[in-house]
């Protein structure tokens, strides 16, 4: 039995010593049964002759043969450790010997994992070292002289000589299937239908299948054979024959549930590669095997396959005609796979795909291999994972024609699921901190096409946004080089590679155009695709510097600073811009300023961010120092009085840059002078000229309801005559920094107003209507023309749509802070005049056939939800328009579903409901006419009515029964109605739509039930027993964020016993004493150390949590990804303990009641049988068999022939033993000058019993 502190293993070397340069796999999978049954060939390089073992990954697999001949029958030894194995602890072990299973799985959790088989060499094989090179024929073998061999590990690369090759074969049996392969629609319960696929998103899943070499920087050619049930029929009666009854039962019960139509459905199996044939087996014609080859190398977590009844989509009829005949043999060929009903949704989530592959192989180089393959399945842990010519997508990207929401989202993820076979899949990262370059080439060419397929005001208005998000996540974080080595320990950090990485080399295409008049990224990447098609990118692996040097040749620039800054470091420039114009020298003076922010030294800890912060903390990630400054050249461009836009390039050097630039206007144009005769011409939409060609007035956007009338009915304001005066005096119409987008950057420039209004409504950039549109959101001040310029804005169907919702929503972060009425009437207003029957408050039917229409819809909702009055209330006529407008919605005649529409409806009645919780009688007295319960009845029941309604009829994702529970957890926390987690509870259960799900458990969290016993059992069983994987990650997440809540006191408990200790009755008491108190609670909510601190005050001591979460980290369903996030839960919140509770059985006295006496006739002799049985239970412990006499203790005297030293009396010991019936001689020693010992022995009592000396010995 292990004991509980082990021995540690010494660490093995993590790069290995050979390389392989092909692999064979043989799978017979039993779908039912769940169990794998095959083998595996490795064609072996060895670096050395001295190779003596080699070592694979290989988890979850009983390995039965380990052969170096085909055709050996002996196995040779092996040493082969199964990490799952070692969960199992011995005793009865708690969360407090968490460290036990952290040290058992050490190895296996290190990135990447250390190698589980360990197969020694035996002196028959030997490794000879050659001549020439080793070279490949077509098979991957070694062989005639047809290319030379790829080297498959940077050590390999720099071998000067080769080694004969040597070849292993592996016999292995998965008996239980945990991790790698993923059964959906197998079980009784479940309705969908039945298939498999291989789960590629964790390290080390593809080795849960078969041994191999698991890393991505071991590349070899493949081979792959899978033998399956012919047809699901087939595949549930083969469990019926072999399986156990437990299995037999409900495999029969499934197969009840199946109609003859569907037991009939064949097995298609897609999988990386090439398809080269599909036999049914000759001896049983329920089976068959599919083989797929791949000549090109690939590593191991690159193969991936699906087994199930798929239907097949010709993606490539969606390709003209015309194009075929001019791609040639570059028109690859695309499919799409799906379950059974879906082939719709597959069609219109996928158009665009042809259209893609195309531009992809026009413009960037040909197609690294020969088709492209698409499998839409459940359960997916991410939304999608890509393999050699095989995507595995998951079916919440799938969705139906009639839905708009998800065009954008879906078809880039789809788009970058194909880019990431030339960059991902055939060009892999040289290191983990290499992944940003990988994934930000893929995202840059998705990004190319997007800007052909929608235009560039969607590109670059996209990228703006993706600009803000950097500048919002990037705070506190390693750069994004460094991320890479860190995206193992949080997906965030894959996040922000993945917002960041394209944008970097969208700045230095622009930088690179600029400065060199080159193509900029498009030849630079089509250079780096080329070179890993040719063999000379080494391995196909793509490093930081190959990249650099690559971007240095051919755009003929250094790139050092660049990449110091933008690659290597981390963080953002923030710019403060002051402008002058100076008179006296005819220039215009600019002062750039580069703020450096602190923001992360005194940020409160985020509970979603809290499990980052505490593994950042636990592997010592730290933020880099903030860089002093960003240096490079800037476009700034002014437009002057005369219309004409400038442009000068200057060189930001310092962390302070005073310039003066150059005016080039003679003479002022007064255009904003003559307001008046601007208004009387308003309504004309094309430039005119009047009086000359120096008054031709040039405003075109935003000049819309100019009349006095209109201005009135609307209630805008106009500039007052101070401020005409002053733009009277302006020598140029507004000053645009960064006008070529070349900074990720956060720039505040100080203007006027008015120039920030000419350069919304006259430049035509989307980026620089964006910019004025967010100043205009977060004035400080309030201003009467800030509504006005917004209304006009997004009023004003020129501008892109983008632009339109930002003004609305801006509108709304206005009225919000100024506590603006008047943005409430303008908003309400503006919606009944694009989407009501005249004045009335009756919509219109829906007609999303316009798509920036459709945008502005949705948006004015939600604009003016959030919209208060003094008291902090949403005023009651927002809330009656609100209600009214989700009432008499109206989608009869509408080609498109409302289901998102009507979702925007209800979460803005909850904004404003929300806001005004009527608690009382005070309450209802203190209310608006009308603002009463019978109202706020009125609006809980439409919600209502649209959650029962998705229950008839499902919607997409079930989005209206998501947002109808989030509109309950609004109103509960907000105190309007109470809190019932039954209304969650019903829809956490498993079988429903899996988002749903999340979010039941995420609003009972919120709530607080994580701190009652009963909900957290619960809550975690579904951990360890939900089927899921996409489930059980996103439990493990939101319970995180509830450690977090609880961390930083969040939570809802911790939220009430604050506002409890803090009712005083208004009366407000300082102590001096608080002082602590205080910086307690700061630490608490802004440090890792104080927050771990107060969570594990808080929880420590919940016996419930700490069942719940030891049972979920020994279930037998989780992988060891979900095993790792638990145990460092149990770290943070128990400590380790080398002791437990050990239950041993009681022992038990033997009985012989019987005796037999057997004998034979051909044995004479007799012999006696006694048949022991168990007694009862002995719960004391026996009587010793001998007592020393307590009258007389046994004394030994001792005697000694030296007297010249004086000594002390030297105590004497008897020894007495009872003597036997026949009474023994007194035993005595001759003297020998030496201490004696004298034995004396006397006749003992008369007794039942044999003869025994009793006592005991003291030796000599």
């Amino acid at each position: 039995m292990p004991g509980l502190v082990e021995t540690p293993v010494p660490e093995l070397s993590s790069e290995p010593d050979f390389s392989v340069a092909h692999q064979k796999v043989n799978l017979d999978i039993d779908i039912a049964n769940r169990e794998i049954e095959g083998c595996t060939e490795l064609v072996i390089n060895p670096h050395s002759a001295d190779l003596k073992h080699v070592r694979l990954h290989c988890r979850q697999a009983r390995i039965t043969r380990v052969r170096f001949s085909a055709k050996g029958f002996v196995s040779v030894p092996y040493s082969y450790t199964e990490p799952y194995s070692q969960l199992k602890l011995p005793y009865q072990s708690t969360a407090h010997q968490h460290h036990i299973l952290q040290e058992r799985l050490e190895k296996q959790f290190n990135k990447p994992p250390v190698p589980e088989l360990e197969i020694p060499i035996p002196k028959s094989v030997k490794i000879l070292e050659l001549g020439s090179t080793i070279v490949l024929d077509n098979s991957g073998r070694g062989g005639a002289s047809t290319s030379d061999l790829v080297p498959t590990s940077k050590n390999n690369a720099d071998q000067s000589s080769r080694f004969s090759q040597i070849s292993i074969y592996i016999d292995f049996v998965v008996d239980y299937i945990r991790d790698g392969l993923h059964f959906v629609g197998w079980d009784s319960e479940d309705l969908r239908y039945p298939h498999v696929y291989t789960q590629n998103a964790s390290v080390g899943s593809i080795s849960s299948l078969f041994p191999c070499l698991d890393s991505t920087a071991s590349r070899c050619t493949w081979e792959i054979s899978i033998k399956t049930p012919r047809t699901i029929g087939d595949a549930l009666r083969s469990a019926t024959n072999q399986g156990s009854s437990n299995l037999k039962l409900h495999v029969e019960d499934k197969l009840q549930s199946l109609t003859e139509e569907d037991k009939g459905l064949d097995l298609l199996v897609t999988c990386s590669g090439d398809l080269t044939d599909e036999i049914v087996d000759p001896k049983d014609s329920t089976r068959k095997t599919t083989s797929f080859t791949c000549s090109i190398p690939l590593a191991p977590n690159h193969v991936g396959f699906a087994i199930g009844p798929f239907e097949e989509v010709n993606l490539t009829a969606f390709r003209e005609i015309d194009e075929d005949e001019r791609l040639g043999k570059n028109a690859i060929p695309l499919h799409g796979f799906c379950l059974p009903g879906r082939a719709a949704e597959v069609r219109n989530a996928c158009l665009p795909l042809a259209k893609a592959m195309d531009y992809f192989v026009t413009s960037y180089g040909s197609y690294p291999f020969a088709s492209f393959k698409l499998c839409f399945i459940d359960e997916m842990l991410v939304d999608h994972f890509d393999t050699a010519s095989l995507s595995l997508c998951s079916n919440r990207m799938l969705f139906p024609a009639d839905l708009i929401d998800p065009i954008y989202p879906v078809t880039r993820e789809l788009v970058f699921a194909l880019a990431s076979q030339w960059s991902g899949v055939n060009i892999t990262p040289a290191e983990p901190m290499d992944l940003w370059a990988v994934t930000g080439v893929a995202y840059y060419i998705t990004d190319m096409f997007i800007r052909k397929l929608s235009g560039n005001n969607e590109y670059r208005y996209q990228q703006k946004i993706a600009s803000r998000k950097v500048c919002k996540m990037d705070v506190g974080r390693p750069s994004i080089h460094e991320s890479g080595s860190y995206v193992s320990l949080d997906r965030s950090y894959y996040e922000l590679i993945a917002l960041k990485a394209p944008l970097v080399l969208f700045i230095l295409d622009r930088r690179l155009t600029k400065a060199s008049g080159s193509t900029g990224m498009s030849r630079i990447i089509s250079r780096i695709f080329l070179n890993a098609n040719v063999g000379e990118l080494p391995n196909g692996a793509l490093s930081t510097s190959h990249l650099i040097r690559t971007c240095e040749r051919l755009g003929h620039t250094k790139l050092d600073v660049f990449f110091n800054q933008w690659v290597y470091g981390a963080g953002y420039p923030s710019f403060i811009v002051t402008q002058k114009f100076n008179k006296k020298k005819l220039v215009v003076e600019i002062t750039i300023s580069q703020e450096e922010k602190h923001e992360h030294l005194d940020q409160d800890i985020k509970p979603s961010e809290f499990m980052r912060e505490v593994k950042e903390d636990t592997h010592d990630v730290f933020a880099p120092a903030p860089q002093p400054s960003f240096t490079g050249p800037m476009t700034i461009r002014i437009h002057e009085a005369d219309g004409t836009p400038y442009e000068h390039i200057v060189e930001i050097k310092d962390r302070v840059a005073r310039l003066e630039i150059p005016y080039n206007t003679k003479y002022k144009r007064l255009k904003r002078s003559r307001r008046q005769r601007e208004r009387v011409i308003a309504g004309a939409p094309t430039e005119l000229a009047i009086d000359g060609q120096d008054d031709m007035l040039v405003y075109s956007l935003g000049d819309v309801l100019q009349s006095e009338h209109e201005v009135r009915e609307w209630q805008f304001g106009e500039w007052s005559k101070e401020d005409e005066e002053k733009m009277s005096q302006e020598s140029y119409e507004w000053v645009r920094l960064d006008a070529d987008f070349e900074w990720i950057c956060n720039l505040h420039i100080s203007m006027p107003p008015w120039m920030y209004v000419s350069q919304l409504q006259q430049d035509r950039d989307v980026v620089a209507q964006y910019e004025t549109v967010r100043w205009l959101a977060v004035q400080p001040q309030k201003h009467p023309l800030v509504p006005t310029i917004l209304v006009r804005t997004f009023l004003d169907n020129r501008y892109f749509h983008g632009i339109r919702t930002a003004a609305i929503e801006a509108l709304g972060e206005y009225a919000v802070m100024h506590r603006d009425q008047l943005a409430a009437f303008h908003i309400e207003k503006a919606f009944r005049e694009l989407f009501c029957h005249g004045d009335t408050r009756m919509s219109k039917p829906n007609d999303f056939s316009h798509f920036p229409s459709y945008f502005i819809q949705c948006s004015l909702p939600r604009a003016i939800s959030g919209i208060r009055d003094q008291s902090g209330r949403a005023p009651l006529t927002v809330r009656k328009f609100l209600y009214e407008i989700l009432r008499y919605n109206d989608n009869g005649e509408n080609e498109y579903s409302d289901c998102f529409y009507l979702a925007t409806l209800m979460k803005s009645l909850a904004d404003a409901i929300s806001s005004a919780p009527l608690n009382g009688a005070d309450d209802i007295l203190m209310a608006d006419d009308g603002d009463d319960y019978d109202f706020f009845k009125a609006c809980l029941t439409e919600i209502d009515k649209q959650r029962r309604r998705d229950e008839w009829i499902p919607t997409y994702h079930n989005v209206l029964s998501t947002t109808a529970l989030a509109c309950r957890h609004q109103l509960a926390k907000s105190g309007c109605i109470a809190k019932r987690p039954v209304e969650f509870l019903q829809y956490a259960q498993q079988g429903g739509f899996e988002d749903l799900r999340v979010a039941a458990f995420d609003h009972l969290l919120d709530l607080g039930y994580g701190r009652t016993d009963s909900f957290v059992s619960f809550f975690l069983s579904e951990v360890s027993s939900d089927p899921s994987p996409y489930v059980r990650q996103n439990i493990i997440r939101l319970f995180g964020q509830f450690l977090g809540a609880v961390a930083i006191g969040a939570d809802e408990s911790s939220k009430k016993s604050a506002d409890d200790s803090q009712q005083t009755d208004g009366l407000v008491i300082e102590q001096e004493g608080s002082t602590e108190a205080r910086n307690t609670d700061l630490a608490r909510k802004q440090t890792v150390p104080g927050a771990l601190k107060a969570l594990k005050a808080e929880l420590e001591s919940s016996e419930a949590l700490k069942e719940a979460i030891w049972a979920a980290v020994c279930s037998p369903v989780e992988t060891l990804p979900e095993i790792e996030e638990l145990l460092l839960v149990c770290r943070l919140l128990y400590d380790q303990s080398n002791s437990m509770l050990i239950t041993l059985r009681y022992p038990r006295y033997w009985q012989t009641p019987e005796v037999e006496r057997i004998s034979s006739s051909t044995d004479p002799k007799s012999r006696l049988l006694l048949k022991f049985k168990k007694g009862r239970v002995r719960t004391a412990r026996r009587a010793p068999k001998w007592t020393p006499t307590a009258q007389r203790p046994p004394t030994v005297k001792r005697e000694s022939s030296v007297n010249s030293i004086p000594s002390r009396p030297i105590p004497t010991l008897k020894l007495k033993t009872s003597a036997p019936p026949n009474p023994s001689p007194t035993i005595s020693t001759p003297s020998t000058g030496q201490p004696k010992l004298k034995l004396t022995f006397k006749s003992a009592k008369a007794g039942a019993g044999s003869p025994r000396t009793t006592g005991s010995q003291t030796p000599r």
